[in-house]
C-alpha cells in the first residue's frame, strides 16, 4: 500500500466551540484484547474518531501503548515476567507491528502518520526540547499525524515503572511541546471514582476536579491490574497538563464516539480544567523537566514566598536536597505540608545546595568559595504548578 501524501488536502477551520489541539493518549489496557494481544477493533475505533477530528481541521497527536503487547503475540510468547530486558525485547518485536497497524488503518482514511519515539532524557535538554517541539509541529503544518511512544528499546524509565508509567507523564510532556488545548486520557476506566469500582459498589465518578489536591491520594495503584500507570499517573499527568493551561479528560476509550465529543466540549469521565494560562516556550520546557534530575523540600515560610508572592527561593528556606542534580539542571521543588509547588532551574548543584541549605546568602561564598548568587533558584527561572 502506498502512503497518501501529506499536504494535499485543504485544512477546514475548526468550530469555535471545539478544541483545535487534542493530544489523545490510549492505554495499555484499553489497546489489549484478553489474550494479551493487540485489540484491533477499538484501535479501529479510536483511528476513525481521529480522522473524523482530522478532516474537521482539528490538529491530532496521538501517544500511544501497546509494543509489548504487540511483541508477545509477534514471539508467540505468553510469558509475563517483569524482567527489564525481557519486556525491551517485546517492545522491540512490536513496536513495528503496531505502527504497521496504525498506518495500515489511517491509511484506509487517506491520512499520512509519523512515528517519533522519544525517552524523557530528549526533552530535559532544551535544545532537544525545541528540536522535538518543531518537528512535531511541522508534521502539524503538513497534515500528518505523528503517532508518539517511548522509546522502550534504549530507555527503561517506563517499563521498569519508575517515571512515566503507561505513558500518561509522556502524553502530557508532547501536550506541553505543542501547546495542545486538551489532553484526553483513555483507558478501560470511564474517569476517575471515589474508590476502585471494580472491588467497591459504592464508588461514584467525580465529574470535574478543579482542585488536585482533592484527589491526589485517591490514585493508588491500577484499578484494571494491566497498565503501568493507573490513577496515580494520569493525576500527576493531570497536574502537569493543567499547569501548562491544557485541559484534561480521563474517560472509557470504548465509550461511543467518546473523542469526538470531547473534542466538541461535551464532558465525558473526569474533566480537569486548566488552572494556568499558555506558558511562554521556556516554562513550557521546565515544567516538563519536573522531577528528572532531582528535588528541593522547602519549608512553609519558602513555598508561601514562591506560590504567593512570586519569589525566588534561598538557601535559608531549604530543608532537604534530594537526588543529584548540576547547576543548571531543572529540579522538582516540594513543600514539607503541601508536596510539589514549582519546578525551575537549579543555581547551585545538588551536593553545593546540601551544604548551604537552611543558611543566609551572604554566608554562600564563605561555605562554597564561590557564588553563583543569592538564590538557589531564581524566580525568572521557575515555574509554579
Amino acid at each position: 500500500m502506498t502512503a497518501p501524501r501529506a499536504g494535499t488536502k485543504k485544512r477546514k477551520q475548526p468550530a469555535q466551540d471545539r478544541y483545535s489541539r487534542i493530544v489523545v493518549k490510549a492505554g495499555t489496557t484499553l489497546l489489549t484484547d484478553g489474550a494479551g494481544g493487540l485489540d484491533l477493533p477499538t484501535m479501529e475505533g479510536l483511528v476513525g474518531q481521529m480522522a473524523q477530528l482530522h478532516r474537521d481541521g482539528v490538529d491530532v497527536i496521538f501517544v500511544t501503548s501497546g509494543a509489548v503487547a504487540a511483541g508477545r503475540h509477534v514471539l508467540d510468547t505468553i510469558r509475563d515476567s517483569r524482567d527489564v530486558p525481557f519486556r525491551q525485547v517485546l517492545a522491540a518485536a512490536g513496536q513495528g507491528r503496531l505502527m504497521h497497524s496504525y498506518e495500515h488503518l489511517f491509511g484506509e482514511h487517506e491520512i499520512t502518520v509519523a512515528q517519533a519515539l522519544l525517552t524523557r532524557k530528549d526533552l530535559q535538554d532544551r535544545l532537544g526540547y525545541l528540536n522535538v517541539r518543531n518537528t512535531l509541529l511541522a508534521l502539524l503544518e503538513l497534515r500528518v499525524i505523528p503517532i508518539v511512544n517511548e522509546n522502550d528499546v534504549v530507555s527503561i524509565d517506563e517499563l521498569a515503572g519508575e517515571v512515566f508509567g503507561d505513558n500518561d507523564n509522556l502524553s502530557a510532556m508532547v501536550a506541553n511541546l505543542v501547546d495542545a488545548d486538551l489532553l484526553a486520557l483513555l483507558g478501560q476506566v470511564e474517569g476517575l471514582f471515589t474508590a476502585d469500582p471494580h472491588v467497591d459498589p459504592s464508588a461514584t465518578l467525580i465529574p470535574i476536579v478543579d482542585r488536585l489536591g482533592d484527589v491526589e491520594a485517591l490514585g493508588g495503584r491500577s484499578w484494571d491490574g494491566q497498565g503501568q500507570g493507573g490513577m496515580t499517573t494520569k493525576i500527576e499527568a493531570a497536574k502537569m497538563a493543567m499547569a501548562s493551561g491544557i485541559h484534561v479528560a480521563i474517560a472509557g476509550g470504548r465509550q461511543p464516539e467518546v473523542l469526538t465529543r470531547l473534542a466538541s466540549g461535551e464532558r465525558i469521565g473526569t474533566f480537569f480544567p486548566a488552572t494556568g494560562s499558555k506558558m511562554e516556550s521556556r516554562k513550557r520546557w521546565m515544567l516538563s523537566g519536573v522531577s528528572t534530575k532531582g528535588e528541593i523540600v522547602i519549608d512553609a515560610g519558602a513555598s508561601s514566598a514562591i506560590t504567593e508572592r512570586n519569589r525566588s527561593l534561598l538557601p535559608a528556606g531549604v530543608k532537604e536536597v534530594n537526588g543529584s542534580f548540576a547547576r543548571g539542571d531543572i529540579v522538582s521543588i516540594s513543600s514539607l505540608s503541601n508536596g510539589q509547588v514549582a519546578a525551575g532551574i537549579a543555581n547551585y548543584a545538588s551536593d553545593e545546595l546540601a551544604h548551604i541549605k537552611g543558611q543566609r546568602s551572604d554566608r554562600i561564598e564563605e561555605l562554597l568559595g564561590h557564588d553563583f548568587g543569592d538564590e538557589a533558584v531564581h524566580r525568572n527561572n521557575m515555574v509554579v504548578l
